[in-house]
């Protein structure tokens, strides 16, 4: 830390980068620590390497952000330029896409921050910590380490609060103690959580709730005696309900709604990759299941993969891992 606040004591070009396909905890933390650097009259840029979902335009400064997709020349000048680059929320290059060369070759100092499984040594400094509940926590607590945590204001608040909500689904999965004392402190500051909470999950658009009805009634395979239910969609499927980005986000925890399953898996094909989303309750380890079987990772009970096959081909595939991984687990019926 008095490394990291010698770093910041004078004005630099700094760059925040955070994974593809950006969600609630990666752009809240992001834009929450360009928020405090910019009121240190740092010279900031978000780069996000590819487009985020609509349900996230209310934060402030997501409209200055740099998506890396759209406008390439603009990031790699970002990471040419930059005097410091922070790594938020991913625990690998291969994390941020062909961006990731970019930051290699800076010359930039590299500060990691995150709470993934097995970060990488590819930065200068590293803050990781597995058991925090996302890296929005994180960032409260490096800001409070550099006694910069006078900087947040209601706007930053409410930043950090939506990276904690959108990783702990509501504070339903993935909390500790110290989550539940920083909700306290940005409650302290006026923040607004009931109309967060609204923002977030109660502005479904028409077609997002018709989408979710066609999955649960069409797309959907619950595998009792495994406790493991399935749920897909299929290139016919994006292009009938015109299926944009984050139109998607959270179905695959409704089948953790029904009574004994204990893993949920969602699969997607997209253009060139068949895409695999994993949850699960208790001790049930997906982030193992991914990184042995489908080329990923992430969290013990949150985790994602991939492969280079169509729908089917990745259907039968997780039908036939999916014995061989509850058999090792001591399933019990919920009470």
């Amino acid at each position: 830390m008095d490394s990291l606040h010698q770093l910041l004591r004078q004005p630099a070009n700094v760059v925040i980068v955070t994974h593809k396909n950006p969600d609630g905890d990666a752009l809240g933390s992001s834009l929450a620590l360009a928020a405090v650097l910019t009121k240190l009259r740092h010279t900031v840029k978000v780069v996000l390497p590819n487009d985020f979902p609509p349900l996230f335009n209310f934060l402030p400064g997501i409209d200055n952000a740099i998506i890396g997709e759209m406008n390439p020349t603009e990031a790699v000048e970002a990471f040419e330029n930059a005097e410091i680059i922070f790594c938020l929320d991913f625990n690998s290059l291969d994390r941020i896409d062909r961006f990731g060369l970019d930051v290699m070759a800076s010359k930039a100092t590299k500060v990691l921050i995150d709470h993934h499984l097995d970060p990488e040594p590819f930065a200068d400094h590293i803050i990781s910590k597995t058991t925090a509940s996302s890296t929005a926590e994180l960032i409260y607590d490096f800001l409070v380490d550099m006694k910069l945590d006078t900087y947040i204001d209601v706007q930053i608040a409410e930043a950090i609060y939506t990276g904690i909500l959108m990783d702990t689904g509501s504070f339903r999965y993935g909390t500790n103690e110290r989550v539940f004392e920083v909700a306290a402190a940005l409650k302290r500051l006026g923040m607004d959580d009931y109309l967060l909470q609204i923002r977030l999950f109660n502005s479904m658009t028409e077609k997002q709730l018709k989408l979710l009805g066609h999955c649960l009634a069409n797309r959907m395979d619950l595998i009792s005696e495994y406790q493991t239910g399935i749920i897909w969609l299929d290139r016919n499927d994006y292009k009938e309900w015109a299926i944009g980005r984050g139109d998607t986000e959270g179905i695959v925890n409704y089948i953790l709604m029904v009574r004994n399953m204990k893993m949920a898996v969602f699969i997607s094909e997209q253009q060139n990759v068949t895409k695999l989303s994993f949850r699960s309750k208790g001790n049930i380890n997906v982030q193992e299941i991914c990184s042995k079987y489908f080329n990923g990772g992430g969290h013990r009970n949150a985790s994602g993969g991939q492969m280079k096959a169509s729908v089917q081909d990745t259907l039968a595939k997780v039908r036939e891992i999916i014995p061989l991984t509850m058999n090792s687990y001591q399933l019990q019926h919920d009470q």
